[in-house]
């Protein structure tokens, strides 16, 4: 027991201290996210195993001190039928896991969750609701990550964290984007999403039987102690990388780009058919103001009582102004298709020119 009542632990850290480091009231911001190797390999191998169709799954942890770290996940059941036709209902799926992993004693705080995506294509209104319905729930401590398995397949593992800005949950909470909104919060395509950075921690063990494989691996039996059992190495070399054409996956990118152009074009133009409906309204009110002003005029002359005004701002009717989400989203995605061809653009130029000079 220290002089301030608190006390302290086998390590010398006060129960304040403990307190201030996991965060539990919520006060420190998230500044990055920690993901368990086996969490990784859990979110790939659901992901490549209904690849192309999308999947999600549920993200577990625990936030310490600003990191959010995740150590353990589990998938959501896809939309399919038991023995009474009838749907599996997902959020009952959750609650029993939650119980389940409770009993074994396994994390079991929701801290996000996590969905698979083909050549970056995320940015969509079921990621919009479900995001906010978590940062709403669990007080700004949850994130998605996001998998691409098409991007992956290049050599690079693609695992991205989002959590959206107080900005845009602010705007996403009053319902309304119109232009007035965007505005008043200061909000654009970029600032949407904030990407946090990953980090991938392996425990002790795992740790040194990578090195043991690594070490194993390395090691060439003589050819008399070869059998046909004999297994030269776990760990096969992939060659994937050094391959010189990424066409596929660049027209792929041009393709989904093209739409997502053309989607925004078709919002600019139902945009742009309300300003002129505005317009023509407001044209039809400044004529008859200007009429009843006219006629005020004479009435006034003839000795009679003008007529109000007001009456006329209520006989026209503005349409309303449409939502500027769709605009936002659409242009969040072309974001990320141009920043995916210049990331594969440049490497692929470097190859080819580097193959050039190795025939010369």
């Amino acid at each position: 027991m220290t002089s301030n009542g608190s006390t302290t632990t086998k390590d010398g850290l006060s129960n304040v201290n403990v307190t201030a480091a996991l965060d539990v009231e919520g006060n420190v911001p998230l500044e990055s996210v920690q993901l368990d190797g086996l969490v990784v390999l859990k979110i790939i191998k659901h992901c490549r195993e209904f690849f192309p169709n999308p999947v999600t799954g549920q993200l577990l942890g625990l936030d310490v001190n600003g990191v959010l770290e995740v150590t353990n996940c589990f998938p959501f059941p896809g939309s399919k039928a038991d023995d009474e036709n009838e749907i599996v209902d997902g959020a009952r799926y959750q609650v029993d896991m939650m119980r389940c992993l409770r009993d074994v004693n396994v994390d079991h705080n929701t801290v996000g969750w996590y969905q698979s995506t083909y050549l970056g294509s995320f940015v969509t209104h079921k990621l919009i609701e479900t995001q906010y319905n978590y940062q709403q729930t669990f007080n700004n401590k949850s994130v998605v990550i996001v998998h691409d398995v098409s991007r992956s397949t290049h050599g690079n593992l693609s695992l991205r964290a989002f959590r959206f800005t107080r900005a845009f949950m602010e705007a996403q909470k009053e319902g309304k984007f119109t232009s007035e909104s965007l505005i008043k919060n200061k909000l654009t395509f970029s600032t949407i999403f904030e990407e946090l950075p990953i980090t991938i921690k392996n425990s002790h063990l795992v740790t040194a039987l990578l090195h043991s494989l690594d070490d194993y691996e390395h090691v060439i039996p003589k050819a008399s102690s070869l059998d046909k059992e004999t297994v030269v190495g776990p760990l096969t070399p992939n060659f994937d990388t050094l391959e010189l054409s990424l066409d596929p996956y660049i027209e792929k990118n041009l393709e989904f780009l093209l739409e997502a152009v053309e989607e925004h074009s078709q919002e600019q133009s139902n945009f742009a058919f309300w300003q002129r409906s505005v317009v023509r309204e407001q044209t039809k009110m400044q004529a008859a103001l200007q009429k009843r002003k006219q006629e005020n005029t004479h009435r006034l002359a003839a000795g009679q009582d003008p007529l109000p005004e007001e009456d006329i701002a209520k006989m026209f009717k503005f349409p309303p102004e449409p939502s500027r989400l769709d605009s936002l989203l659409i242009t969040s995605q072309i974001n990320n298709y141009c920043k995916q061809l210049n990331q594969y653009a440049g490497p692929t130029l470097g190859k080819l020119f580097m193959a050039g000079e190795f025939q010369k």
